[in-house]
């Protein structure tokens, strides 16, 4: 009886010791190599500048360029708070649930557009202006193409 080191199986020292005691051929390949990675090859993950590199497409109280989210916002503000949460991948529910959703989305917002700012800067607009701020994120995702 014989044993194939080409098979699947992992041959370890002791089962090549038991092979040995049980009166076994071990078949080993005529040409064996080894291959020894020096540079192990790097994630796939990606990392952007932490400032971004632009700016809004839009100020703040640039409501009146685009009166259908003025609107929206306006007279059914949860329809409007659920519609960007859907347009970046989150769960429409996911702001009236999660405590500090809406900074959490204009957050995410900036991060996936590349646009300049800071928690502290979204909180700031949030906080003085929250309608005008969820406007502003409407516009920029119909200027992201989401």
């Amino acid at each position: 009886m014989s044993i194939d080191l080409q098979s699947p199986m992992i041959l370890f020292p002791v089962v090549r010791l038991t092979a040995f005691a049980l009166g076994l051929d071990i078949i080993t390949p005529s040409t064996m190599t080894t291959t020894i990675v020096i540079n192990q090859p790097k994630a796939g993950m990606m990392v952007g500048s932490l400032q971004g590199h632009r700016d809004w497409n839009s100020g703040l109280f640039g409501c009146c360029s685009d009166c259908k989210s003025l609107l929206l916002t306006y007279f059914c503000l949860p329809c409007a708070i659920c519609t960007v949460a859907s347009k970046v991948g989150e769960c429409m529910c996911m702001p009236w649930f999660v405590p500090g959703g809406l900074l959490a989305l204009r957050t995410r917002i900036r991060t996936l557009g590349g646009i300049q700012g800071s928690i502290c800067m979204d909180s700031i607009a949030l906080y003085c202006c929250p309608l005008c701020t969820l406007c502003q994120m409407q516009r920029e995702l119909d200027a992201m193409g989401l």
